[in-house]
């Protein structure tokens, strides 16, 4: 089992989020996904929530994208034993979708943290088939970690 020591720091201060409970579906996504022939391996996960903005500005210095989205996410890995991963999560976005899909904005979030782990764990939604698999994953995740179906609410 790998060791998984995660960050989260919380610049959007407009939505209720149980930061200890996003560390704990941080720590299962990672730990589920882990690479079972690494002995040894360590997950450093970075996790910073901000609003409309600041994803805005970080979409565009990082992808040249002048607009906002719900997340980015970063593989700062260096070596095989030790993955380092960085997460931008957009709350003001996962406050206002929640509303219009009618559950919580804590696990709109939620899903937003454990996309940019499925991306950064190899999973690919580039396809059909491959985004209805990631999102199958997403809500199963989600449901086992108290979230409830939020993909596909």
């Amino acid at each position: 089992m790998p060791k998984v020591i995660v960050q989260i720091t919380k610049n959007f201060k407009d939505i209720n989020v149980n930061l200890s409970k996003l560390e704990e579906l941080t720590k299962a996504v990672c730990t589920r996904f882990a690479q079972p022939y690494i002995r040894g391996a360590q997950y450093e996960i970075s996790i910073v929530i901000v609003d409309d903005a600041e994803m805005r500005k970080a979409n565009k210095q990082f992808l040249n994208r002048s607009v906002t989205t719900d997340c980015l996410s970063f593989d700062l890995s260096d070596d095989t034993k030790k993955k380092s991963f960085e997460l931008i999560v957009n709350a003001e976005k996962a406050a206002k979708e929640a509303a219009l899909r009618g559950h919580l904005a804590e696990a709109e979030l939620a899903l937003y943290v454990t996309h940019g782990l499925l991306h950064n764990l190899g999973f690919n939604d580039s396809t059909k088939s491959r985004a209805k698999k990631m999102h199958e994953t997403e809500d199963e995740i989600l449901q086992q970690q108290g979230y409830g179906f939020v993909y596909n609410s």
